[in-house]
């Protein structure tokens, strides 16, 4: 049993993780020492991000998404900004994941961990939550 959670955290948040850490350096100027602050992780953690070991293999399914990308990128400013509450990051990262799903963005890569889900369509993802 692998609902479609399982794969956010596997794949899906690493991947926000790379282009969050990302956005905070290249945008708002941040060290690594600073954005992995901001974003409660280790350095070795970024930098294995910008290394491609982790968060790497869904970037590309991301990108696909205009709507995620701007999510993402409202997220690193909230980060970015020192007096955000952490119930608006919470709030931006779940609205990101729910694009993704919504947009169907996951559905390959979950029926390659769930091969029972090729046989139909999962409606997990695509319905109102």
């Amino acid at each position: 049993m692998k609902p479609p959670c399982m794969i956010i955290v596997k794949h899906v948040l690493p991947a926000i993780r790379v282009l969050v850490a990302k956005e905070l350096m290249e945008k708002y100027g941040m060290r690594k020492i600073d954005a992995s602050e901001k974003m409660e992780l280790t350095p070795a953690a970024i930098t294995q991000y910008f290394k491609g070991e982790r968060g790497a293999s869904f970037i590309g399914d991301m990108k696909k998404s205009g709507e995620t990308l701007k999510r993402i990128s409202k997220l690193a400013e909230t980060i970015a900004k020192s007096s955000s509450p952490v119930e608006d990051v919470i709030e931006q990262l779940c609205g990101i994941c729910e694009t993704i799903r919504a947009e169907e963005l996951l559905c390959e890569l979950h029926k390659e961990e769930l091969p029972a889900l090729q046989k139909f369509k999962c409606p997990v993802c695509t319905r109102s939550v």
